[in-house]
C-alpha cells in the first residue's frame, strides 16, 4: 500500500531537529524523518476483535507537525518506542474487514476511531492500576505491544497498525465510533473533539469566566465544548489576527483579544479588573483574575499569560505539548494555582462513565454544533508535503484543520469545500 513513513532513527530525527532551525521543510526533505512509501506492507488483524479499515479522511494533528518538525520531548520516548511509524490518528474510514469475533461491526460501515490502545485492546489482562481506576487513556502499558504488536499508545505511531496517512490501518473493534451518515468533513473531527471534551471535563467549575488561548481546532473545540457544557459560561478566546479570532467567535466565543499583556489589559478594561505591575516583567497580573485557562497552545509565553490571568485558587489546564519549557513557578506557589495536564480522551465519570469520543458523535451529528468551518485544506498522498507544510504555517496562510485524503477512491459523505494546497500555490475546491 501508499503510506507516508516516519523513519526514527536518531540520525534521521537529529538531522530533522537541526534542520528544521534553518529550514521549515526539513522534516519531508530527503534525510527528514517522513517520506512516502509506495510498496508498505498492509497491516494485517492482530486478532478476532479486530477490523481492517479503509480511512476516508485523516487530520493532520498538531503532534503530527511537532513529529514533522523534530519537537517531540524525548521524555515521551519512552511511551513511543516504535522506531517506524505511519502517522495519522484523526480518522473517519471504511470499514474493509472484520475478524471472527465482531459481531457489533460489518464491512461497509463508516466509523470514526478512537485511537488509543489500552489493556483491553492489547490483550492484557488482568488490566494496570490506571486501567482499573477507568483511566484507560493513560494505561500503564503504552508501551508494551501485548496481542496488538503496537509499541506506542495509539495507531499513528507505530506502523504495525498503521495511521490514517496510509491507505489501510487495522483497529480493535472497540475502538470503533460508528458515524452513520454523519459528513466526513465532521466525522473527521471525532478524535480532536473528544479531546477537547475531556479537556473541558477535567475542570470542576467553580466560576464563571473561562479563557481559552489559541484559536487552533483543539482551541476551537474546547471553546464549542464549554458553550454545549455550560451555556451560561463566559468564554474569552486569546486569538490574536483576525483568522483565529473569527474562527474563535464561530466557535462560541463571547468575545476575543490578543495575545500577551494586550490580552490582560483588554480583560481588566472589559470587566473592570485591577493591573498589578511587578518589577521588570513584562506581563501585569490581573486581580482578581479569571476562574480557569485553557491553553491549547503550550509555549512559555502562553502559560506564564495563563498564571497573570488567574484568580487566587483558580485553575490552568494545559493541552498543549507543552514539552520542556523554562517558566516561571511563582505564582503557581504564591496564588495557589491548580494546574492540570490532559492527553486523549477516555471513559469520562462526569458522563457516568461513557467515552467522550462516543458523546462527540451524538454532537456532531447536530448541525448547531459550530464545526464545521474547522476543515480548511485537503491533500492527497502525491501532494501530502505541501499538506505539512499548510498545517505548519497555520494561520499565516489561513490553514486550520488540514486532511488527508489516502485513497481518492474510498467515497466522501457530504461536500468539503477545502483549499488545496500545491507547490506553486493553493486552489480552491469541493471534494465528495
Amino acid at each position: 500500500m501508499r503510506a507516508v513513513v516516519a523513519s526514527l532513527t536518531i540520525p534521521r530525527y537529529l538531522a530533522t531537529a537541526a534542520g528544521s532551525r534553518v529550514r521549515a521543510d526539513a522534516g519531508w526533505r530527503r534525510g527528514g524523518l517522513l517520506r512516502l512509501v509506495e510498496d508498505e506492507p498492509a497491516p494485517v488483524l492482530p486478532g478476532p476483535a479486530w477490523v481492517r479499515l479503509r480511512p476516508e479522511l485523516a487530520g493532520i494533528c498538531g503532534s503530527d507537525v511537532g513529529l514533522a518538525h523534530g519537537r517531540i520531548s524525548l521524555s515521551l520516548s519512552a511511551f513511543y518506542t516504535a522506531r517506524r511509524q505511519i502517522p495519522g490518528h484523526e480518522v473517519v474510514a471504511v470499514v474493509d474487514a472484520v475478524g471472527d469475533a465482531v459481531t457489533t461491526l460489518a464491512v461497509g460501515d463508516r466509523v470514526a476511531l478512537d485511537p488509543v490502545l489500552s489493556c483491553v485492546h492489547r490483550g492484557f489482562g488482568p488490566v494496570c492500576a490506571s486501567c482499573a481506576r477507568g483511566r484507560t487513556h493513560t494505561c500503564d502499558r503504552f508501551d508494551q505491544p501485548g496481542d496488538s504488536g503496537c509499541a506506542a499508545p495509539s495507531q499513528g505511531f507505530d506502523a504495525r497498525v498503521g495511521g490514517g496517512f496510509g491507505q489501510v490501518l487495522v483497529a480493535h473493534a472497540a475502538q470503533c465510533r460508528p458515524v452513520g451518515d454523519l459528513p466526513s468533513r465532521r466525522a473527521v473531527l471525532v478524535e480532536p473533539a473528544g479531546v477537547a471534551l475531556h479537556a473541558a471535563l477535567r475542570w470542576a467549575r467553580d466560576g464563571d469566566h473561562a479563557v481559552v488561548i489559541g484559536p487552533g481546532t483543539i482551541g476551537s473545540l474546547v471553546i464549542a465544548s464549554l458553550r454545549r457544557l455550560h451555556p451560561d459560561l463566559h468564554v474569552t478566546a486569546v486569538a490574536p489576527g483576525t483568522f483565529g479570532a473569527a474562527r474563535a467567535t464561530t466557535a462560541g466565543a463571547h468575545r476575543t483579544v490578543g495575545a500577551g499583556a494586550a490580552a490582560i489589559e483588554a480583560i481588566a478594561t472589559a470587566d473592570g479588573y485591577r493591573l498589578l505591575h511587578a518589577e521588570r516583567t513584562p506581563l501585569p497580573i490581573l486581580s482578581p483574575g479569571v476562574d480557569v485557562v485553557f491553553d491549547s497552545v503550550g509555549s512559555p509565553d502562553t502559560i506564564a499569560l495563563a498564571t497573570h490571568l488567574l484568580r487566587p485558587g483558580g485553575t490552568l489546564v494545559l493541552i498543549g505539548a507543552a514539552g520542556r519549557q523554562r517558566i516561571d513557578l511563582a505564582l503557581i506557589w504564591n496564588r495557589e494555582l491548580t494546574l492540570l495536564g490532559t492527553v486523549n480522551s477516555g471513559p469520562e465519570p462526569a458522563l457516568e462513565g461513557r467515552t467522550a469520543t462516543t458523546e462527540v458523535v451524538d454532537w456532531l451529528h447536530d448541525d448547531g454544533f459550530p464545526v464545521d468551518h474547522l476543515v480548511t485544506h485537503l491533500v492527497g498522498l502525491d501532494t501530502w508535503r505541501e499538506g505539512f507544510a499548510a498545517a505548519s504555517a497555520g494561520p499565516r496562510i489561513g490553514a486550520g484543520k488540514v486532511v488527508v485524503r489516502p485513497d481518492p477512491d474510498v467515497a466522501l459523505v457530504g461536500d468539503l469545500e477545502v483549499r488545496v494546497p500545491r507547490a506553486g500555490g493553493q486552489g480552491r475546491g469541493t471534494a465528495s
